[in-house]
């Protein structure tokens, strides 16, 4: 099984990383927190590996932090949640809140992360509850990434629509988010800006 994997980024998209240790190319799959901190092309990245092995196939899940490795982990041994829907929800709360949600039972937030209702969010809260108590968000500041407005609009609409937002709603909210912003802000504030329009309606 694959654990790690430490190389070179050589492509990448909402969701997904393209990581070449030594010529050799892995395809992982990868939650928006860790897309947005991940880097440009060509920078090193070393990333914490799920193997997750169907009959028909074999897909690497990779996370940046212990903390959303053990998220995921913790999410795909709930009766209904598999590692797509568990990268989704990886994608639309970020760790540190996920926990606190669950922590406290907070339904309703739950219920806001596309491809959750309420009997899932009930069944997170319920399984997961009890057995957060030895996670630790991490506490470094997260890194900025600027990108140019119209590269930006793209990577958030793709991601929008990865995350299951139809897109004329998705381009409204990034339109939105854009116009109460005088210079192009970074992907992960950006993203957060555009859900936040998105949850207004």
């Amino acid at each position: 099984m694959i654990a790690f994997l430490r190389g070179r980024v050589l492509d990448k998209g909402p969701g997904r990383v393209v990581v070449d240790v030594q010529g050799v190319g892995y395809d992982v799959h990868v939650p928006l927190s860790t897309y947005y901190d991940i880097g440009e092309t060509g920078r090193d990245v070393a990333l914490r590996i799920h193997t997750h092995v169907r009959e028909d196939a074999l897909h690497l899940y990779g996370f940046l932090t212990e903390l959303e490795q053990q998220m995921f982990e913790h999410l795909i041994t709930i009766s209904g949640i598999g590692p797509k829907l568990a990268i989704a929800v990886l994608s639309g709360i970020e760790p540190r809140e996920l926990v606190t949600a669950i922590r406290r039972g907070d339904i309703a937030r739950l219920t806001r992360v596309p491809g959750i209702g309420r009997k899932t969010a009930e069944r997170i809260v319920l399984e997961l509850k009890d057995r957060l108590g030895a996670l630790v968000a991490p506490t470094l500041d997260e890194p900025v990434i600027v990108v140019a407005a119209d590269r930006l609009r793209d990577d958030l609409l793709s991601a929008l629509q990865n995350l299951g937002y139809q897109r004329p709603l998705a381009e409204k909210a990034i339109d939105r988010m854009l116009a109460s912003n005088s210079e192009p802000p970074s992907l992960e504030n950006a993203l957060r800006g555009a859900l936040r329009e998105l949850m207004r309606g």
